[in-house]
C-alpha cells in the first residue's frame, strides 16, 4: 500500500477496504490571535520505506497552499549525493532552498508513549521526563534518543523514543546528501501540531487510521486521552475497535483519513493526491509555524539545522522603510493640520473686529427699519381715522345726528338720535370700513326721534 492514510470500513472477507468520503466534522474554534500568527513556510519529509515523500507548504491566516511535492525513490540504495541533488533542485524550484526540513521517522522504528505529569510546571517538565525515560522504552540504558511535546493543559505530553543508532544513521545519511534537517519527529506529534494550526481539532474526539508497512497505524484524541498513537498487527476493523476502546470513544467509531482533518490546502499541483502526502504535509505545516506548536524533536540540538534568515533581509528592510514612510506621512499630516488650524485661527482673530462692525450695522439697520415702519403706520393711522369719520358722516344722514363718538384702532362707539335707529345697523355694515355692528343698549324714545348706542368693529384698521 502507499504511505497515505485511508479510512477503514468493515468489508467482507477477501475484499479490500475502500476509501470513503467523510462528512464535515464540528471543529473547535482556534483562538483568533493564534490564527493570525500562522505565517510561514515549511518543508516536511516522510520516510516511506525506501522512498522520501517531500512536501513544501506555505501557511497564512487565510489558508494553506502546497507549493510543491515530490517523491524521491530508493534513497537507501542510491548515492546520497545523487538524491540530495534531486532534493535541492526541488527546493530551488519551490523557492524553499533556505529552509531546514522536518523529517518524520518511520513509525515502526520508534516507541511512542503518552505521559501525564500532574502538578509539574512547564519549566520542570524536561527534568521530570528525563527522570522517567528509562522506564518508557525497551532499549539498553544510554542507547535511546527521545523528544516530547505537550498535548494538554493537565501536564499531558507525548514522547517519541528511538535508538540512538537509528537517529545517528538517518542524521548521517541526510547530512551526506546535503539535506539540512531541523527536526526528527514522528507522525503523531506532527498531526497534533498541524491539526491546531488554523482551526481546533474535531469536537468529541476522533480517530485516524491507515494501513502501513508493519500493521495498521492509528492516531486519536479524546477527553480521556489527549493523544494516542499505536501500530496494531491486526485487521483494520479490529485495530480501530482497540484504539476506540483506548480512547474511550462511545458509539460507532468510524476512522478518518488524515487528509480529511488537516487544514484544507488551496488548489493542489497537478496529479497531487493529498492522501498520499498527508503525513509529509502535516510535517510541513508543523515546520512552517514552530512557535505555535513544536513537535517532539529527537535530533540532538548540536545537529539541528536552521532556516537561513538572510533571504528575509530585503523584505525586512523594505517593510521597515514602508513603516517609516507611513509614520512620516502620519506625522507630516498632523503637523500640516496644526499649521492650517493655526492659520485659520489667526485669520479669524484678524477678521473678528470687522465681523462685529458688520453685526452692529445690521442691528442699527434693523432698528431704523422698525422706526420707519412705526412712522409709516402712524401716518396711515390718521388717514384711516379720517376715512372712518367721513364714512360715518355719509352713513348717518340728517335728521340723524351723533352727540358722542369714540374711535379706537379696532372699533367705533357712538351715541345719538335718529328717526329710524333700527335700520342703522344694516346701513353701517354695508360700509367696507365697518363690520359686526350692534346696539350697546336698547333703543329708547326721545320725542319724535329714537336714542341709540351702537358699537362696530373697524374693518382693516391697523
Amino acid at each position: 500500500m502507499s504511505g497515505g492514510d485511508i479510512s477503514i470500513t468493515p468489508v467482507a472477507p477477501g475484499e479490500p477496504p475502500v476509501p470513503e468520503a467523510r462528512p464535515a466534522v464540528p471543529r473547535k474554534a482556534a483562538p483568533g490571535a493564534r490564527k493570525w500568527l500562522a505565517v510561514g513556510t515549511g518543508v516536511g519529509i516522510e520516510i516511506q520505506d525506501d522512498d522520501l515523500r517531500v512536501t513544501v507548504a506555505r501557511v497564512r491566516p487565510r489558508g494553506v497552499r502546497i507549493l510543491g511535492t515530490t517523491l524521491i525513490e530508493r534513497f537507501r540504495q542510491r548515492p546520497a549525493a545523487e538524491w540530495g541533488a534531486e532534493y535541492a533542485d526541488f527546493l530551488a524550484r519551490t523557492g524553499a532552498g533556505h529552509l531546514a526540513a522536518t523529517v518524520l521517522l518511520p513509525r515502526r522504528e520508534l516507541v511512542v508513549r503518552p505521559l501525564t505529569l500532574p502538578g509539574v510546571k512547564k519549566r520542570d517538565a524536561e527534568a521530570a521526563i528525563r527522570f522517567q525515560i528509562d522506564s518508557l522504552h525497551p532499549y539498553p540504558e544510554d542507547e535511546a534518543q527521545y523528544g516530547w511535546s505537550p498535548t494538554g493543559d493537565a501536564g499531558a505530553v507525548l514522547i517519541g523514543i528511538a535508538r540512538t543508532q537509528v537517529v545517528d544513521r538517518y542524521a548521517s545519511l541526510f547530512a551526506e546528501a546535503g539535506v539540512r534537517v531541523a527536526s526528527f519527529t514522528f507522525s503523531a506529534a506532527a498531526l497534533h501540531a498541524a491539526l491546531r494550526l488554523l482551526d481546533g481539532p474535531p469536537e468529541g474526539g476522533f480517530l485516524i487510521a491507515g494501513e502501513r508497512r508493519g500493521g495498521v497505524e492509528v492516531y486519536g484524541e479524546s477527553a480521556a486521552r489527549p493523544a494516542f498513537s499505536a501500530v496494531f498487527d491486526a485487521p483494520p476493523e479490529k485495530a480501530v475497535a482497540l484504539a476506540a476502546a483506548e480512547l474511550r470513544l462511545e458509539g460507532e467509531v468510524r476512522p478518518y483519513r488524515a487528509a480529511d482533518l488537516l487544514p484544507a490546502p488551496g488548489p493542489l499541483p497537478p496529479d497531487t493526491d493529498l492522501d498520499e502526502l498527508a503525513f509529509s504535509y502535516a510535517g510541513a505545516l508543523a515546520a512552517a509555524c514552530p512557535w505555535l506548536g513544536v513537535p517532539a524533536n529527537l535530533l540532538p540540538a548540536a545537529q539541528r539545522g536552521a532556516a537561513s534568515r538572510a533571504v528575509y533581509i530585503p523584505t525586512i528592510a523594505l517593510a521597515a522603510l514602508l513603516v517609516a514612510a507611513v509614520i512620516g506621512l502620519a506625522v507630516y499630516g498632523r503637523i500640516e493640520d496644526r499649521r492650517y488650524l493655526a492659520a485659520l485661527e489667526a485669520e479669524a482673530a484678524r477678521l473678528t473686529p470687522e465681523a462685529m462692525k458688520v453685526h452692529d450695522l445690521e442691528d442699527r439697520i434693523a432698528a431704523l427699519r422698525a422706526r420707519r415702519q412705526a412712522l409709516r403706520d402712524f401716518r396711515l393711522r390718521t388717514r384711516s381715522d379720517l376715512d372712518a369719520l367721513q364714512a360715518l358722516t355719509r352713513l348717518l344722514e340728517p335728521p340723524a345726528w351723533v352727540n358722542s363718538l369714540e374711535l379706537t384702532r379696532s372699533a367705533v362707539t357712538m351715541n345719538g338720535e335718529s328717526p329710524h335707529s333700527a335700520a342703522l345697523l344694516e346701513t353701517i355694515d354695508k360700509s367696507p370700513l365697518f363690520r359686526n355692528s350692534e346696539f350697546m343698549t336698547p333703543i329708547s324714545k326721545a320725542g319724535q326721534s329714537e336714542s341709540f348706542a351702537i358699537r362696530a368693529q373697524r374693518e382693516g384698521a391697523p
